[in-house]
């Protein structure tokens, strides 16, 4: 598998992520402006609250425009060690240790995109091909490691 298109469709998704949260935040502020301007101070709590829907979306919008941005540290030649950049294959499946997505697909393969931060990234670190590692109990052997 090419690392350097598991990288590209992470980028799309996350920039995808990007654009469905800027205009979630623009329609929530111009509902927010309306509510402001036709209904006077009796609805003060309505407006609060969705001063902090707006809020909440800004956090998640920062941290995608965080996750975007680490995608520049990311080293797509081979490793031989378990790192940030690796795409690791076990029995469980394809792991690539980049930024928290979740599932993608390249050419019917499944690949979990996993942060550097999660336990499953913590217990293969610095490991290489034909090492075991336990997480949650279960044993699992990194069968590759690109």
């Amino acid at each position: 598998m090419n690392k350097s298109e598991i990288l590209q469709i992470i980028y799309d998704k996350l920039s995808e992520k990007i654009g469905h949260l800027e205009h979630l935040i623009a329609e929530t502020r111009a509902a927010n402006n309306e509510t402001k301007s036709s209904m006077g101070d009796k609805y003060e709590i309505s407006r609060e609250m969705v001063q902090q829907e707006i809020n909440n979306l800004q956090i998640q919008l920062n941290e995608n425009l965080k996750s975007l941005n680490s995608l520049k540290l990311i080293n797509t030649t081979e490793h031989s060690l378990i790192g940030l950049g690796s795409l690791v294959e076990t029995e469980k499946g394809f792991f690539y240790i980049a930024v928290s997505l979740g599932e993608i697909s390249l050419k019917e393969k499944k690949i979990f995109v996993i942060s550097t931060e999660s336990p499953l990234a913590k217990a293969m670190y610095g490991k290489r091909k034909g090492e075991e590692f336990i997480l949650n109990s279960s044993k699992q052997t990194i069968h590759s490691v690109s």
